[in-house]
């Protein structure tokens, strides 16, 4: 008899017969006893069939586009599964959306819906990291961000995949992690399981280590997941893995999907094209065991990248581990303290004179939708507020009041001391974008194609401009002259501060949407903007009229100012950091070229690939001639200072395992970071 049939956990008397295809795919998950639970679908029992087989389809890299052929594409592969009675249920494994908007989820789950049996599905990061809504819509329109479910005895667990909002490298949020733990920790040791990501879990997803430790427990059998549009058989430190085939059309202009056949202990992949009546050849077998699929006694070397043990002139005064990831900047809140900027042309988080004293209030918020106030001395928490939905907006500090965005469609005015609300406004879809604060009004954009000026302390709307082309997620520029912020429609707007009218537009060279100033915290000096766009261009703009100067090849979306507005910074993807002088411009030489920024000094620091749109931060004294730090968030954990002087490395400190949000200087020796994956820690150097 085979492997799965002498499984105690096999429910005999379990036998459902498939539903008709009207009756959508939630209510036939809930036929199997699914329920919803905390952003989770649990509980669901799919039998084998009568000879101990299963059967079930894999779907992945749909990236359905509204008016695109991925839509006809993804239909005729739910029509293709629907026609076949012997298909037991379906999986789909991210990247569900092309650009993570809330029609594509629509459309997608409109798709899906007419499955004829159960499917599951997680998100990737194409519905995560350009999401409109926060991932919110995920979450509402699929109800559900990870599954559990059995079949055929054996447990199915997948967890969705970031990173959330912020351009980064792929990770499993940190309260999926946590979920996954408690999941793993109630499978009997014997039952096999198969874990589901959209990314494989090798070095191109952070904390891959810490993910396979964790299946690493119980009996994993295999890993399912998507991400290279291609199918591929893996390992994972001897664990058996597929990574399965995008269902888009291929160079043989086929499209199609991966149908799975488990029978007894073997389990075989195999293509199936829509059109064609059979499926494929066999691509990869695996071996089931009635054991560990591994050689348990084989120790596997994870590297870890610090530099800590090398500069133990920096240290760690506190750390929290928050139970959700983070995605926004931390603030510090000083009661009667004046505000500091190293210099009125930075888009900088205001910061205190000196260290961390009794009294002060780091506040941060997170992915589970709470703003928590943290003793700055400590580390201990004081208060939390939370809110309906998820958090990417950088709280922001302003004589005792927060004030923070929410994907619950709101912005919120807390008292910064104790956490209560003060005031809250309602907007028409998710607030992503940071605020920024100018003689006590808040400005902010949100997902509603519009952007606000409110009051800060009594919440009311001083103006607004409802023509801004898509969903903002960045901090604006301001100060009395204009306000200057980039949407994800490929422009940067200004506006005048006090009445809200429009002064100019700017638009990228190229009109391709990733291209977009999204992320960018515009800066300004010399009567010019300053902001860094994905297609690896920074580009010099005229403050008045919006003209664009010059252009520079290099960098991505993280951009700095110096503490005298000379120079500004921006981060290459690779290893280099760059100054320019915000001042000096250098004419072409021939007619046609547009002209550059005088280069001030190159720094080769040694940060590898990086990605991360987190803005670069200074201190305006210390450092080689006293002219200033420069420190350096990259999307690993890492901070990195340098010399404004000449860009020369002065230390390098790992703060945790993901992306660095922020690094805010509090005095000229202390430095509040958190990160991507939930550590805030105060640092002194």
């Amino acid at each position: 008899m085979s492997l799965l049939r002498n499984l105690s956990f096999l429910c005999a008397t379990c036998v459902i017969s498939l539903l008709s295809q009207s009756v959508q795919a939630q209510e036939i998950n809930k036929k199997f006893g699914a329920v919803l639970k905390d952003g989770a679908i649990e509980g669901a029992v799919i039998p084998s069939k009568t000879d101990g087989s299963l059967k079930f389809a894999v779907l992945s890299d749909v990236h359905i586009s509204v008016g695109a052929p991925s839509v006809a594409g993804t239909k005729a592969c739910v029509d293709d599964i629907n026609s076949n009675p012997e298909i037991d249920f379906v999986i789909i494994s991210g990247d569900i959306a092309n650009f993570g908007s809330d029609a594509e989820i629509k459309v997608a789950k409109e798709i899906f819906d007419g499955f004829n049996k159960p499917w599951f599905i997680v998100a990737g990061n194409h519905d995560a990291t350009w999401s409109e809504s926060g991932t919110n819509s995920f979450l509402k329109v699929f109800g559900y961000e990870r599954f559990e479910f059995t079949a055929g005895g054996i447990k199915f667990l997948g967890t969705q995949c970031g990173p959330n909002i912020r351009m980064a490298p792929a990770l499993v949020p940190r309260e999926s992690m946590l979920w996954l733990e408690e999941q793993v920790e109630r499978i009997p040791a014997e039952q096999p399981f198969v874990f589901v990501n959209h990314y494989p879990l090798d070095s191109s997803l952070l904390k891959y280590d810490e993910v396979l430790d964790v299946i690493k427990r119980k009996n994993i059998q295999l890993v399912l997941s998507g991400h290279w549009h291609v199918d591929k058989p893996m390992e994972y430190e001897g664990i058996p893995a597929a990574v399965i085939r995008s269902t888009l059309v291929t160079n043989k202009k086929e499209i199609g999907y991966v149908i799975v056949d488990v029978l007894g202990s073997t389990v075989t992949f195999r293509d199936k094209i829509v059109g064609k009546k059979n499926p494929g050849n066999i691509w990869y077998t695996v071996r089931m065991s009635k054991g560990k699929a591994y050689d348990a006694e084989v120790k596997y070397e994870h590297r870890q990248f610090t530099y800590n043990d090398d500069y133990p002139e920096v240290k760690e005064l506190w750390r929290v581990n928050n139970p959700a990831d983070i995605g926004c900047a931390p603030a510090l809140c000083r009661p009667g303290a004046k505000e500091v900027r190293p210099y009125k042309g930075a888009n900088a988080v205001s910061s205190v004179v000196g260290g961390v004293k009794k009294g002060d209030i780091v506040i941060f918020a997170d992915e589970s939708g709470c703003v928590r106030g943290l003793d700055a001395v400590t580390g201990s928490e004081l208060w939390r507020y939370k809110t309906d939905g998820k958090i990417f907006s950088s709280p922001v500090v302003s004589d005792k009041v927060v004030i923070v965005g929410s994907s619950d469609n709101y912005i919120y005015a807390l008292d910064a001391q104790n956490g209560n609300l003060v005031w809250k406004y309602e907007c028409g879809k998710s607030v992503l974008g940071t605020p920024n604060i100018f003689n006590g009004v808040a400005y902010i954009g949100a997902s509603d194609n519009i952007f606000r000026a409110i009051d800060v302390k009594t919440g009311k709307l001083k103006w607004q401009y409802e023509g801004i082309g898509s969903f903002i997620v960045s901090r604006p520029y301001v100060d009395a002259q204009q306000v200057v912020v980039g949407d994800w429609g490929n422009t940067l707007y200004s506006f005048d501060t006090r009445s809200g009218k429009l002064q100019w537009i700017w638009n990228t060279p190229k009109k391709v949407t990733n291209f977009s100033p999204a992320q960018v915290w515009p800066v300004k000096a010399d009567g010019k903007i300053f902001i860094v766009t994905p297609d690896r261009m920074s580009y010099v703009i005229d403050a008045k009229t919006g003209k664009q100067l010059a252009s520079n090849y290099g960098g991505r979306e993280s951009i700095g100012l110096s503490a005298d507005g000379s120079a500004y910074y921006i981060k290459s993807m690779k290893d280099t950091v760059r100054a320019y002088s915000t001042s000096e411009l250098v004419k072409p030489v021939k007619d046609g070229v547009e002209a550059t920024s005088k280069i001030l000094w190159n720094s080769v620091t040694g940060y590898g690939y990086e990605i991360a749109p987190s803005p670069m931060t200074v201190t305006a004294k210390g450092g080689k001639d006293d002219k200033g730090i420069l420190f350096v968030p990259t999307d690993k954990g890492n901070v990195f200072a340098l010399n404004c002087a000449d860009g020369s490395v002065i230390w390098k400190h790992r703060v945790g395992g993901a992306l660095v949000n922020y690094v805010l200087p509090i005095g000229e020796r202390q430095l509040l970071v958190n990160t991507m994956d939930g550590v805030v820690a105060l640092l002194e150097y």
